[in-house]
């Protein structure tokens, strides 16, 4: 008989967001007039759609695959050149960063991303998480065996818990401990919080000190609006050395759905074989995308590289400044409303303290219940986020406000 990856069985219950869905489906099949009335602030998907820019440029890829002379079967794995190129010149040359080219390596999401760089990386390392956790982090580590089993109270063994609180601002400080890999996420998911270039730089001196890798997530980097928080790893001295940085065009291009993002692997990042040498790990990524994945469809690429037109840089942000205005009304009606709160203004995320003794999914089911809105119960993303809540603001306007008025008029 077949012999079962035995890792997926140490996995909780259920990913965060199935579990969502499953208790929202019980609500609206025992309430079916509800079912109109329910508004989504829960799972971060984006609602407005694609940039014209977008739209023209997928078209005019569709219109050259449809002839014999502009024809293009299997891509390059790693991404066309002009699209590696467009990132590579718009997102970091400009802002002063040295990226090249081939150190881009183009993909169908940053999810994918943190979960496929496991493959070049092995089961020896010691791995940190931040707590409250993009769940992906953790649970990709489960199923690829570099966990032990999950304690009662939810930590798995193995695992090196960075909690994140109010008191740090929800940004992890460095550990007393060595560890060899830490994920980082900075606009944070869940939590909304950005870390400070003072931070950064504390990090990567821990990194190089410990030849530890930052596995760092920026994939809502475009949401940061407050002048000198940093954008990138790579904007800190050192980074190179230390660091992978993951991106994508969900949020800010609004292709949750078309699929596309980016990972930044910089050439001199070196990392330790069995035999004690010290190798390159560029290479080795470069053969996993060669590999197993045959690239982002040409259609697609194109329209990444759309966003990077004077056109598509204005859509960008007329986009990311409709769901910073949602997130501006959601956070002051919920603060309006006494509860403290965090986030939602250099990520589309607010994170909400729920009330004194309740717990993450007491608060979701009542949220649920009374205003019909789907929160995202803090809880989910780690120990440290019981009595939290996240809201997203990836919405409408018209819902947005109307979700703000009726988290405005509960009782908590």
């Amino acid at each position: 008989m077949a012999h079962l990856n035995s890792h997926y069985l140490k996995l909780k219950a259920g990913y965060l967001f199935p579990e969502i869905n499953r208790r929202v489906k019980a609500f609206t099949d025992a309430n079916p007039e509800a079912a109109a009335r329910l508004i989504r602030c829960g799972i971060g998907d984006v609602t407005e759609p694609l940039p014209l820019a977008v739209r023209e440029a997928m078209h005019k890829a569709v219109d050259e695959l449809g002839t014999s002379e502009h024809f293009r079967g299997y891509g390059p794995e790693q991404g066309y050149e002009f699209l590696r190129k467009a990132i590579a010149e718009n997102d970091y040359r400009s802002r002063g960063l040295d990226v090249a080219d081939d150190e881009i390596f183009v993909s169908d999401g940053s999810k994918c991303d943190c979960a496929n760089i496991l493959d070049v990386l092995g089961h020896e390392n010691r791995i940190a998480v931040m707590d409250p956790v993009y769940p992906v982090y953790v649970d990709t580590n489960v199923m690829a065996g570099h966990t032990g089993a999950a304690s009662d109270a939810g930590f798995y063994e193995g695992l090196v818990y960075l909690p994140c609180t109010a008191e740090n601002g929800f940004m992890p400080d460095v550990p007393t401990e060595k560890v060899d890999l830490v994920y980082l996420c900075s606009p944070n998911n869940p939590t909304g919080a950005v870390a400070t270039r003072e931070r950064l730089e504390k990090w990567v001196a821990y990194a190089l000190a410990n030849d530890a890798i930052l596995l760092y997530d920026a994939a809502y980097e475009a949401y940061i609006t407050e002048p000198g928080v940093p954008r990138s790893i790579y904007e800190i001295p050192g980074a190179r050395q230390c660091a992978i940085e993951f991106r994508s065009f969900s949020k800010n291009g609004g292709f949750t759905g078309v699929r596309c993002a980016f990972t930044v692997l910089p050439k001199e990042l070196l990392c330790t074989s069995a035999d004690g040498e010290k190798r390159p790990l560029h290479p080795l990524w470069n053969r996993r995308f060669s590999t197993k994945f045959n690239g982002v469809s040409y259609v697609t690429q194109r329209a990444a590289e759309a966003l990077y037109s004077s056109e598509g840089k204005a859509e960008v942000a007329a986009l990311v400044s409709h769901y910073m205005g949602n997130a501006k009304i959601l956070r002051e009606a919920v603060s309006g409303a006494g509860l403290t709160v965090f986030g939602g203004v250099n990520a589309p995320y607010i994170w909400v303290r729920g009330p004194q003794g309740a717990t993450s999914w007491d608060i979701f089911d009542r949220v649920l219940n009374e205003a019909n809105i789907v929160i995202t119960p803090g809880s989910g993303f780690g120990n440290a986020g019981e009595g939290y809540f996240r809201i997203s603001a990836f919405n409408s306007r018209v819902k947005a406000e109307e979700a703000a008025r009726r988290f405005a008029a509960m009782k908590w």
